[in-house]
């Protein structure tokens, strides 16, 4: 088992990656000690793992709550309604919530702890790549509006993040590959060198080698929790974490969530920040085609929603989290391995780059 901390003094918490930690009952109950714990889970996930989990608890009472499996329902509706199950149920400041399942039941059950009777405990246990890399670390809890993603949250830690890599055997390849897409991305913005172990390990990673893809697990959430640890509220270097986000909130608000995955949103979104990069002459041609070959061999996008108009990210970008003073504000690489957050992208580059 690997083992990594987030620094954050006293909201420090660890992440634990290895196999069968879903059944490290010892762990588990270390981290959720005397409170009472919440599992909160998904209809895809519930009949695969979690009987075995409310086994661990089996003497301390728990509850479950079974939300519906996608993207539109990381809803207020559904915030709603784990909080009424929650109260229904007489549970006090003494909860620990568990997200057993992708980013969709982490993001949601992280916003429900941070806000329920002012703060309880939660724990991470994500099933899917893309919530094993990213989504689980770092205490961004949010619900999707309508008009935005993520627009409706908080920063809340959570008190561990258990990383069964097991879980990864019955995701479905689609589910995988939007994954890759971030774990590509830390290689775009903080280790050149990453995105070459990426090309030259496709077909283990493809294969779920556990060895491997436990590496590459580990080596993602390291270079989250070193940028968390510098920067948790995103007031600066965070924001390079939303390499591919700004075009591809975009593209999922404008598709309708769930419609295009999350990561496949993100990877035509980190197509189109290295052409703009490209057009600066930060980046060659030579590199650009590398980013979409990366892209190509895990079977994600290269391209845009071709139905989908320059006007139309403009209308959804105009609305991202990371505007200032009216500016649409993008990550781009600056270079293979690094980013930069740039103000000064004209609506004219961006009808250029998307072309219609």
């Amino acid at each position: 088992m690997l083992e990594l901390k987030v620094d954050l003094n006293e909201r420090s918490y660890p992440i634990f990656i290895g196999e069968h930690l879903l059944s490290d009952e010892v762990r588990l109950k270390q981290y959720v000690g005397q409170n009472r714990p919440v599992i909160i889970t998904n209809s895809t996930v519930a009949p695969i793992y979690l009987d075995k989990l409310l086994g661990v608890f089996d003497t301390q009472s728990p509850l479950h709550f079974i939300i519906p499996d996608g993207e539109q329902f990381k809803s207020l509706e559904w915030f709603e309604k784990i909080s009424a199950f929650l109260l229904e149920h007489n549970c006090g400041r003494d909860t620990c919530l568990i997200a057993l399942g992708g980013g969709v039941v982490g993001d949601l059950t992280g916003f429900v702890a941070a806000c329920y009777q002012r703060g309880v405990a939660f724990i991470q246990i994500p099933t899917t790549l893309l919530s094993q890399v990213d989504s689980s670390v770092g205490g961004k809890t949010a619900v999707n509006h309508p008009l935005g993603k993520n627009m409706i949250g908080a920063f809340y830690q959570p008190k561990a993040v258990f990383i069964d890599t097991k879980t990864l055997s019955t995701l479905p390849a689609r589910e995988f590959a939007a994954g890759m897409a971030e774990v590509i991305k830390y290689a775009l913005i903080y280790d050149a060198a990453f995105l070459d172990t990426l090309a030259a390990q496709h077909s283990q990673l493809n294969a779920l080698d556990t060895e491997t893809l436990q590496q590459v697990i580990y080596k993602c959430c390291a270079i989250k929790a070193e940028i968390v640890a510098k920067d948790e509220t995103e007031a600066g270097l965070r924001a390079l974490l939303n390499l591919g986000h700004t075009f591809g909130h975009a593209i999922e608000a404008q598709m309708g969530y769930g419609k295009w995955l999350h990561g496949e949103a993100v990877a035509a979104g980190m197509m189109i920040a290295s052409r703009l990069a490209c057009r600066r002459d930060w980046l060659n041609s030579e590199e650009v085609e590398k980013v979409a070959q990366v892209i190509a061999l895990y079977q994600l996008p290269i391209e845009p929603p071709s139905e989908m108009t320059a006007e139309q990210f403009l209308l959804h970008m105009r609305k991202d989290k990371k505007n200032k003073q009216g500016k649409i504000r993008f990550i781009l690489p600056t270079q293979l391995g690094q980013c930069a957050l740039v103000d000064d992208v004209s609506d004219e580059d961006v009808v250029t780059l998307i072309g219609r």
